[in-house]
């Protein structure tokens, strides 16, 4: 199995090549995983210019021989190259499976509307140098045998899409917003101070297109920065309020998160 590891957004350190290598051969010797060199340069905030990441992209997705593209890392950036790369991609690219989470989300999120069937919420490889081995074993073993271990515990055969709240946010009404239409919605968060939270949540609810939710998850918004003077509630009770105020089904919370229990989860 040959994996592309791509950079959207942020640079990719090099430390991360010898430990991800490592444990693929470890889960299975047959993997092999190419790093593109655009991983690690750097330009200004991001993985080189933003025509050079949209060409890394297209050129890992539409290779035959790849089968799996996966995002290297969050940060930020991917917007900016999400609109140009998918109207690059062709047939071969379709065939693939795509894994990532956090800003990659911009991109899975237009993928999905494209219909593109096997993109998936999960660990990338920058997650081995600040949450160790756990999650990046899981990813693989989910790209390469499809472990049901790997999966969030509450998917049930409901549809299903799962993002960084506020990328998803964003995301809302642009050309990348994909319709889910009776989906489960997972949500997960990091570093955002309580108020934060509520004003996505507000602006997420209130669009029309998500009162066709099969409900609401929430997954884990830590570290959540001390808010002064206190909020008063925490992301769950923020994310219950807008969920009854919008008439969406609140769910629960979901095993997702920027740490080493992240789970994935594939759309649809």
């Amino acid at each position: 199995m040959r994996i592309a590891v791509v950079a959207t957004g942020g640079p990719l350190s090099s430390d991360a090549i010898d430990p991800v290598r490592a444990i693929a051969a470890e889960v299975d010797p047959a993997i092999k995983i190419d790093f593109h060199p655009g991983c690690f340069e750097a330009h200004g905030h991001f993985a080189g210019s933003d025509e050079a990441r949209a060409e890394a992209f297209a050129a890992a997705a539409n290779d035959p021989a790849v089968d799996a593209v996966w995002f290297g890392r969050g940060g930020y950036g991917t917007c900016r190259i999400a609109e140009d790369v998918l109207a690059g991609l062709g047939d071969a690219a379709r065939a693939k499976q795509y894994l990532g989470y956090s800003d990659a989300g911009y991109l899975l999120a237009g993928l999905y509307r494209a219909g593109f069937e096997r993109v998936a919420h999960g660990p990338m490889p920058g997650d081995v140098l600040k949450n160790g081995r756990e999650p990046v074993e899981r990813a693989l073993r989910w790209l390469s045998r499809r472990d049901a271990g790997a999966l969030e515990p509450s998917l049930d055969g409901t549809p299903v899409a799962a993002f960084n709240m506020i990328c998803f946010g964003q995301l809302l009404g642009t050309a990348l917003e994909p319709d889910l239409s009776g989906h489960v919605l997972m949500l997960e968060e990091v570093g955002e101070h309580l108020y934060r939270i509520d004003r996505t949540m507000f602006h997420i609810t209130s669009q029309a297109s998500m009162k066709r939710l099969a409900g609401i998850r929430l997954g884990r918004c830590a570290p959540i920065p001390y808010n002064d003077p206190p909020f008063g509630e925490d992301e769950e009770a923020i994310a219950r309020f807008w969920c009854a105020r919008a008439g969406i089904t609140w769910l629960g919370r979901a095993d997702i998160g920027h740490d080493s229990a992240n789970k994935v989860v594939p759309f649809g």
